[in-house]
């Protein structure tokens, strides 16, 4: 429609404006092949720009998939892999594959001495459990011994605790937490004998380790340290009549072996310590509490 008609009748007496009239509607069309022209282009370049934003947005999404999955994956989701279903898995049911027989590979032969380290790996483990469960829950699983507390500080961290060097007959001495700050004084907690249970398994109480625990006679009101009987030196081993099982090298806190055993530790009428109504004793000879008696021990 914008083009040039052949048939225009030309005058002759108006040449020269039919010219001009010509020359415009060239003009024109040329504007008007150039405004299409440009709107190609720009029309080209919007669907590169189109193509290359939809490329960015595919590789996020990626992205953001594969963070999902790790931090499902963290979380303990199990993740199962998917395929998209192409057409023709969707139009034709898929048949049930046949089992095959499986035929084992040939295994290759082992070593014998490499047979006999697998056997003792296998065997350690189950003869340790067959022998924790045919230990009896009683006072012969505790290390308990003689110790001599060599000095005591106030725990630089907690008000309630004293820090104490113990010596109980090893190379080196124990350092040990006591709570014992509001039941006795700090200097009658130097230079002093004791009883400690040695085979609890070190805790860390208030940014310091504890390798033992000091036994004291123990009411609400009321704690007292047990005393040793005269003559008895550090290392010196404690026990009980009737009980002569040989101690854990160490408790399992899991296990909760010292918890099902301290509730039958008293202090007797008397002020001796007792298991089950039986004398603790340090080479036959009684461990006492200084002034309680007919409370618990702890």
């Amino acid at each position: 429609s914008s083009g040039i008609n052949a048939e225009w009748p030309l005058r002759p007496g108006t040449k020269a404006g039919q010219i001009d009239t010509v020359l415009e509607l060239l003009r024109q069309q040329v504007l008007n092949l150039r405004s299409k022209g440009n709107l190609v282009k720009d029309s080209s370049t919007y669907k590169k720009q189109l193509l290359a934003e939809n490329e960015k947005l595919k590789r996020q999404v990626e992205d953001l998939k594969e963070q999902l999955v790790d931090l499902e994956t963290v979380n303990g989701r199990k993740q199962f892999g998917s395929q998209p279903a192409t057409a023709a898995s969707k139009a034709a049911p898929v048949e049930p594959a046949k089992a095959l027989p499986i035929t084992p590979a040939p295994m290759a032969p082992v070593p014998k001495e490499n047979k006999k380290k697998a056997a003792k790996k296998q065997g350690k483990p189950a003869q340790h459990q067959q022998a924790a469960a045919s230990l009896p829950v009683d006072v012969s699983r505790l290390d308990m011994r003689v110790g001599f507390i060599n000095s005591a500080t106030q725990h630089p961290d907690a008000d309630g605790l004293y820090l104490e060097e113990i010596d109980c007959g090893e190379p080196e001495p124990r350092q040990v937490i006591s709570g014992l700050v509001k039941h006795i004084p700090l200097e009658q907690m130097q230079q002093r004998p004791c009883v400690v249970l040695c085979n609890l398994k070190p805790a860390k109480m208030r940014g310091i380790m504890s390798h033992a625990m000091v036994m004291c006679a123990s009411a609400p009101e009321k704690v007292e340290i047990l005393d040793p009987p005269a003559g008895s030196k550090p290392g010196d081993k404690v026990t009980v009549e009737g009980f002569s099982g040989t101690p854990d090298q160490q408790l399992n806190p899991k296990k909760k072996v010292f918890e099902g055993i301290q509730p039958d530790f008293l202090v007797s009428p008397e002020g001796h310590a007792l298991y089950k109504g039986v004398q603790w004793k340090i080479n036959d000879q009684v461990i006492t509490a200084p002034s309680m008696r007919g409370c618990g021990i702890k």
